[in-house]
């Protein structure tokens, strides 16, 4: 479901990932692998790169006097990487996210963790203006090597019906 290889000329083949609208079923809950390790240079350039000035995230000896004890992950990189994981499931043929909401981050993210991520589907229907499209709502869940959730957001995404997606209309 997740990648199929669609036929562009006899015996060639080219990969496509993501859903239609058709794919979604509420309740339907999607694992997102590989799960990805965090390291110090991901948390640094990340944070830097963002002009996050917190020294949690980059000075150890700062950290360490925190109630962390050590230097924190950046939650706006947590948020991304646990986003970017489920792209290649769930809103890959998107033709937009409309909207995120209830961004929760019940524990830390440390240097080193490993994140997996899995999104369940909350809710679906046809556009009320886009005969081709239609909107799919889901919650997605990240969660460290120990099974702690991490973070939990919800998003909707504008999706398109099977035939109407960029990779169905234009040679990319």
């Amino acid at each position: 479901m997740v990648a199929e290889a669609k036929e562009i000329a006899p015996g060639r083949y080219r990969e496509s990932h993501g859903r239609y609208l058709e794919d979604f079923f509420v309740g339907d809950v999607y694992e997102h692998r590989p799960g990805r390790t965090l390291t110090e240079s991901d948390n640094t350039w990340f944070t830097l790169l963002t002009m996050n000035q917190h020294p949690v995230h980059f000075d150890a000896k700062y950290a360490s006097k925190s109630e962390f004890g050590r230097i924190l992950v950046n939650s706006c990189l947590t948020l991304s990487i646990i986003a970017g994981m489920s792209v290649s499931d769930v809103s890959q043929k998107s033709v937009a996210n409309l909207g995120w909401t209830d961004i929760k981050l019940p524990k830390p993210v440390y240097v080193g963790d490993t994140l997996y991520a899995e999104s369940e589907v909350l809710d679906k229907r046809e556009s009320n203006s886009r005969p081709n499209q239609g909107i799919v709502k889901i919650k997605t869940t990240g969660k460290n090597q120990d099974s702690d959730i991490i973070m939990v957001f919800e998003r909707a995404m504008l999706v398109p019906k099977r035939g109407y997606a960029v990779d169905d209309i234009v040679d990319c």
